[in-house]
């Protein structure tokens, strides 16, 4: 009876390490499979991330260019209306100048042509004096 009762505690313990060795088994295969899926979704969230980075670096980038282009723009339209004021200004100087000069031109034509008018003057004059003696 001793024998048969130990033969059955140690078929019981066979059983029970043989269960044991199928939970451990069933137990890493589910820690394995749990494991690849953690791995999985660590990778699927990190290129999640990255993507958001890369994301949010290309639009920084278009925000800097933009800020850029906007900047050189007004830059350029300063520039520009700064030109257009020296231009206007070297414009108005040199129409002043010319009028001047003109002006100077027309004063001395009016003096020579008056002092010519008045030799002439001074000439029919002198001949209308002769014209009266000789009659």
């Amino acid at each position: 009876h001793e024998r048969e009762h130990d033969h059955e505690i140690s078929e019981l313990a066979a059983k029970h390490a043989e269960e044991m060795e199928k939970l451990r088994a069933e137990l890493q295969k589910e820690q394995r499979h749990l494991l690849d899926e953690l791995q999985q979704q660590m990778a699927a969230t990190h290129r999640a991330e990255c993507e958001q980075v890369q994301l949010q670096s290309q639009t920084l980038h278009s925000l800097e260019l933009e800020a850029l282009r906007l900047t050189l723009n007004n830059m350029h339209t300063s520039q520009l209306e700064l030109t257009q004021s020296n231009l206007r200004k070297e414009k108005e100087t040199a129409l002043m100048e010319l009028r001047e000069m003109l002006n100077d031109k027309r004063a001395q034509e009016v003096a020579i042509l008056q002092s010519r008018h008045q030799l002439e003057w001074e000439k029919i004059k002198e001949q209308c004096l002769k014209e009266k003696e000789d009659l």
